[in-house]
């Protein structure tokens, strides 16, 4: 296959290229700057929605970038009828849909709205459409929510650790680079959102403490009760959404996953190497 690949660079992206150039396939894989092409990877560049400088169609695309952009390109590219389209989205879509923060309420109609332009966009294009919700990403370095606070306990070497009952689900990169892989094999899984969480749920409060435990220096943890967060919802406005959500459980149903796809998450046992940046583009 000729895979083109939005956001190969992403810390999804730096899992799945290995997983396909062990299948054998061909990939096309788009960046805003210049890279060096590699064994099995022609890099391009370029940014949707904008023109693509495609040689050839590809078999399948892949994007773990914003959905609309995508959705706005997949409207008007030449692709052949029966293109594997895939694509992430969040459960943010779900878990932010009722926020008493308006902001998360935006992003959410915004995940919900790129992911009908994505349907609708494959389906004139008669393209074989799934996209994956995932819960909290970890695993490559370069997330943007258990990563800065690791790299700020190293640097401090102070750890906050606060209350929270709210269950969580964190997925590492590489199982929703497997999940991806999974879906150009299984054509029963298009036209599907699908939520996609870890292989473990634990609180919120369980999931800080996890991270802490898996840091190469020693932090001081400085626990953070349950009265002094809901103290800080009403002092810090814009605290107001994440101090809430500590008591919302944000997980995902995999058993759509694993019928579908086979495919079971691994638990949540995160080891130093998950906060440093992974080698690749």
């Amino acid at each position: 296959m000729t895979i083109l690949v939005f956001g190969a660079s992403s810390q999804i992206g730096r899992f799945l290229l290995p997983r396909l150039h062990a299948r054998g396939e061909q990939v096309l894989a788009l960046s805003r700057r210049a890279h060096a092409d590699v064994p099995g990877v022609t890099w391009l560049q370029g940014r949707l929605p904008g023109e693509i400088p495609l040689r050839e169609r590809p078999s399948a695309v892949i994007s773990f970038g914003p959905l609309l952009p995508f959705a706005q390109w997949l409207a008007t590219a030449a692709l052949a009828p029966a293109t594997r389209i895939i694509a992430t989205s969040s459960m943010s879509a779900e878990s932010k849909q009722a926020s008493d923060v308006p902001a998360e309420r935006v992003i959410s109609q915004t995940l919900r709205d790129g992911e009908a332009a994505l349907a609708a966009a494959s389906e004139r294009l008669g393209a074989l459409w799934t996209v994956f919700r995932p819960t909290l990403i970890y695993g490559a370095g370069l997330d943007k929510s258990l990563t800065p606070i690791a790299h700020r306990a190293m640097r401090l070497r102070v750890f906050p650790l606060p209350a929270g009952r709210g269950l969580r689900q964190p997925v590492h990169a590489d199982d929703i680079a497997a999940a991806v892989v999974a879906a150009l094999d299984h054509a029963e899984a298009a036209g599907r959102v699908l939520p996609l969480g870890g292989g473990e749920r634990l609180t919120a409060g369980e999931m800080f403490a996890r991270v802490q435990q898996s840091l190469p220096v020693t932090t001081l943890p400085v626990p953070l009760p349950a009265w002094l967060l809901r103290a800080g919802r009403h002092a810090v406005p814009r605290l107001r959404g994440p101090l809430t959500r500590l008591e919302a459980d944000l997980i995902a149903d995999n058993r759509e996953l694993q019928r579908l796809l086979g495919i079971s998450p691994r638990p949540f046992r995160p080891d130093a190497a998950c906060w440093l940046p992974s080698g690749g583009p």
